[in-house]
């Protein structure tokens, strides 16, 4: 590995998840692709996780955060200590194959106007099911993982464009995010990525999906579910149309979105009883509001693209094609 600016930098955000370090790490020990390095990012664990790879994986470059800050703020740490010509985004409770890094590199190389590129993720005790081929993003606001729960038939085997890549395990172009920006920590949890792939698709990049880039994910073994989700789902899918979503777009699918909240909504208030069900209605709530705290990275946004409306709309869902 160069020891002044290796191609990839693979960065893991990590909190209180010391049991699943070793197959994450021993997998990337693995990789084909040697010239990379490995950045951890601790949360401000109490499991003993940062003693546990620095004695372990000293081969691991450890950040120590002194407060949890959340998914996106232990990437941002990450990217602001990254060399890597490509940035990659693992979760720590994910094996990867030992040829997900070189598939990704081989990507970017082939196809120098792609910005991100999204892994074939399957799940890790269910290997012939899908987590994620690439994720989608529909007209009425709503983001999703194409293929999840299926079975692996050979439907998705082919590269092809999506809307984003599921930060558990994605990758991007450095190029890219010196124009755009990473991760936006106003978004903390939840569809942070949905949001830069929004931003790159605007500013004229692509998003791949490379069949050969697979990562096995203990899904939900190590995020925080529940409630926290809940509130940040609700919150961000708004974040993410009053930040990104072009304004003559906004006017053709109002009733979509409008239909789609309310879908929300409804549902939330016949679980009203439920934890999870009344966070998501204080998410939806700190939504409608959050539309002047998006108002000023949207003006920027809009101002600077560099694609039109019927390209933008080309590459949404429709609300019946869901894959």
């Amino acid at each position: 590995m160069s020891q002044t600016h290796p191609r990839a930098s693979v960065i893991i955000p990590h909190w209180n998840g010391v049991q699943h370090l070793e197959v994450c790490l021993n997998a990337l020990r693995r990789q084909t692709f040697t010239d990379h390095e490995v950045i951890l990012v601790d949360n401000g664990s109490t499991d003993g996780s940062q003693e546990y790879v620095r004695k372990a994986f000293p081969e691991v470059r450890l950040i120590e955060l002194s407060e949890n800050r959340g998914f996106t703020g232990a990437c941002n740490a990450g990217y602001d200590m990254s060399r890597g010509e490509f940035v990659c985004l693992l979760n720590n409770d994910t094996e990867a194959d030992p040829g997900w890094l070189g598939a990704i590199i081989d990507a970017f190389d082939r196809h120098p106007q792609v910005g991100i590129v999204a892994s074939k993720m399957m799940l890790f005790d269910q290997r012939d099911r899908f987590h994620t081929a690439g994720d989608y993003y529909r007209v009425d606001g709503i983001p999703g993982n194409r293929g999840i729960w299926q079975r692996d038939e050979g439907q998705y085997n082919h590269q092809e464009p999506v809307f984003s890549a599921c930060g558990g395990a994605a990758a991007y172009r450095r190029a890219m995010l010196q124009e755009i920006g990473f991760l936006d920590d106003a978004f903390f949890f939840s569809c942070e990525d949905v949001d830069l792939a929004w931003r790159a698709q605007l500013a004229g990049w692509e998003v791949l999906y490379v069949p050969d880039a697979i990562v096995y994910h203990k899904l939900k073994a190590s995020d925080a579910g529940g409630t926290t989700s809940s509130y940040y789902d609700g919150r961000n899918f708004l974040y993410i149309i009053w930040k990104n979503y072009p304004t003559s777009l906004l006017r053709t699918h109002a009733a979509d979105i409008l239909r789609a909240q309310w879908r929300i909504t409804r549902d939330a208030l016949r679980a009203w009883r439920g934890a999870a069900a009344r966070a998501k209605l204080r998410g939806q709530l700190a939504g409608l509001f959050g539309f002047f705290r998006m108002l000023p990275a949207r003006k920027r946004i809009q101002a600077t693209r560099q694609v039109d409306d019927r390209t933008i709309e080309s590459r949404l869902t429709r609300v019946d094609e869901v894959p």
